[in-house]
């Protein structure tokens, strides 16, 4: 596998998960993929700014702020003034997860994986085709974590910088 490769299975990987989340009763405007790249980094680091999370995902800093009030509104995160400067607010996962945040993280990704699966004519994929998927992406959740990928990133950005070449 390659970094194309990589990258483009990264991409199905997120639409599968996006596909088994639980629907938003309300029409909340914004992306659900903004809200899990800033939900993602505020794991890896609790008690941060929105600048700060714009810097580290690259988002820009409107999506970032919509997408902590999304979260706040949803009782994901908790924020607080930073007492650095009081015109900031440093935000961090909700010590007690709302009925929401419980809803999405009991949800599983079993029929959207298995639609993700199936053949072009949507016949039902092989039960152990999709057993064998299931325990690699179970392998890749225990050895990938958020603070890992982080990590990796922190890495990436200490080393000089490479000519980036376009496939």
């Amino acid at each position: 596998m390659n970094g194309v490769e990589l990258f483009l299975l990264g991409r199905t990987l997120m639409k599968i998960g996006e596909q088994a989340m639980p629907r938003v009763e309300a029409g909340t405007p914004g992306s659900t993929r903004s809200v899990l790249i800033v939900l993602g980094d505020l794991v890896s680091h609790p008690g941060t700014t929105v600048g700060e999370i714009a810097a580290r995902t690259g988002l820009p800093q409107s999506q970032v702020s919509t997408a902590v009030a999304r979260l706040e509104q949803a009782g994901s995160v908790d924020t607080e003034p930073d007492p650095a400067d009081r015109r900031r607010r440093l935000i961090r996962p909700a010590a007690k997860p709302s009925a929401r945040v419980a809803e999405v993280r009991s949800a599983t990704v079993d029929d959207a994986l298995t639609a993700a699966l199936a053949g072009p004519d949507g016949t039902a994929p092989d039960p152990d085709a999709v057993r064998e998927v299931t325990q690699a992406l179970e392998l890749l959740a225990r050895r990938l974590t958020p603070s890992i990928a982080a990590r990796a990133r922190d890495v990436d950005t200490a080393q000089p910088s490479r000519t980036e070449t376009t496939p």
